[in-house]
């Protein structure tokens, strides 16, 4: 649901998946049981088995493909995409609050996704300023940590029911191809909790590098320490990378995908992971709202990648960067959106992986790079 991922959707009260213990490397679908089963529990909660009106991972999904278009094989959002492969460097900072062996000190590999939103494969890069930045961590233990960020500070809604309604009022016009501004008005008027999305993205360029953003997880989460003990927190990367370049223009093509390979030319790209943590009374069932800036902060290390991957034969291209996907010492918390967005990349993933086997297990053609 981030306008990152999708594979996306919504829920809240889905029990956290239990920590990932799935091997390294993955066969092609070996994660195909695991998708289906974790859409069907998070379906008994977005929509009640027995009432179609309710929200399903099926209908935002449904949306997501008609308001990019049909393109088989590919992600229903985020759907133009890049691979890359590097390591986190932690440096221990981290470990006295999450047991997690991603944050004991040392290194851990790292396979990640920089994308743009929306489910057309062949977007202009300078179409819109959102950039996504997905990462999965797989511990020497073979638990899995995966996180789904956005170079925006804050998510535009704090409900799925709101992210469905989005989709609705941003589907094309017939008439022009575009949405209709007069519905849109109307969303926005009836959703003041997007006003610092939209303040956000008023004057935002869409930049020409993924190396230079900023991204942000967003959701709410909860570290756990070796007593059991639970902090809230949130994080985000930082870039190490050198001056960005121009802002894109719209009908710049295959800009960012060409940039990141002459960056990495010049050497490994490097982002430092921060923690935030909460304090009591923060909200983290609302990913509309910051934190105040004077909570304390963990620098947890560094996450460096080495190279990177056209997306239709890359690390990549089948993992569902599901974000409930997270090992012993991290947890889900109340934030509804994030069951959505796993119902939601359940669904996706089922899909892309179907139409993939129907073809022959021939992955779509990739852009030209």
């Amino acid at each position: 649901m981030s306008p990152s991922e999708p594979d996306s959707a919504n829920d809240s009260t889905v029990p956290s998946p239990a920590p990932s213990r799935l091997p390294a490397p993955l066969g092609r679908y070996a994660l195909i049981a695991f998708v289906i089963s974790a859409a069907a529990a998070a379906f008994g909660y977005v929509a009640g088995p027995l009432d179609p009106q309710r929200l399903t991972p099926e209908r935002i999904v449904d949306h997501l493909q008609a308001n990019g278009g049909l393109h088989p094989g590919y992600r229903r959002n985020h759907a133009k995409g890049v691979c890359v492969i590097g390591y986190f460097d932690s440096n221990g900072a981290a470990a006295a609050y999450s047991k997690a062996g991603v944050f004991a000190r040392g290194r851990t590999p790292v396979v990640g996704r920089f994308a743009l939103p929306g489910g057309n494969p062949y977007a202009p890069d300078g179409g819109v300023p959102i950039r996504s930045f997905a990462l999965r961590f797989t511990q020497a233990d073979g638990q899995q940590w995966r996180t789904g960020m956005n170079n925006m500070p804050v998510f535009p809604v704090a409900t799925p029911q709101a992210f469905f309604e989005q989709l609705q009022v941003g589907a094309p016009d017939p008439a022009t191809g575009k949405p209709d501004p007069a519905k849109q008005k109307a969303f926005f008027a009836a959703h003041p909790e997007t006003a610092a999305f939209r303040a956000w993205a008023k004057d935002r360029k869409p930049s020409a590098s993924y190396a230079t953003e900023r991204y942000y997880g967003l959701n709410a989460f909860y570290f756990i320490d070796a007593a059991g003990a639970r902090q809230a927190v949130r994080w985000r990367v930082e870039p190490d990378n050198g001056a960005a370049t121009a802002p894109l223009t719209a009908q710049d093509h295959d800009v960012l995908a060409d940039e990141l390979d002459r960056r990495l030319a010049q050497g490994p790209l490097q982002w430092r992971l921060l923690v935030t943590l909460a304090a009591p009374g923060d909200p983290t069932a609302d990913a509309t709202r910051v934190w105040p800036s004077d909570r304390r902060e963990i620098d947890a290390g560094r996450i460096v990648l080495a190279r990177a991957q056209a997306q239709d034969a890359g690390a990549c291209r089948d993992i569902n960067y599901d974000p409930l996907i997270l090992p012993d010492g991290i947890a889900g918390s109340d934030d509804p959106l994030l069951a959505a967005r796993s119902s939601a990349y359940a669904e996706s993933y089922r899909r892309r992986t179907a139409e993939e086997a129907r073809a022959g297990d021939h992955p779509p053609k990739e852009l030209p790079r």
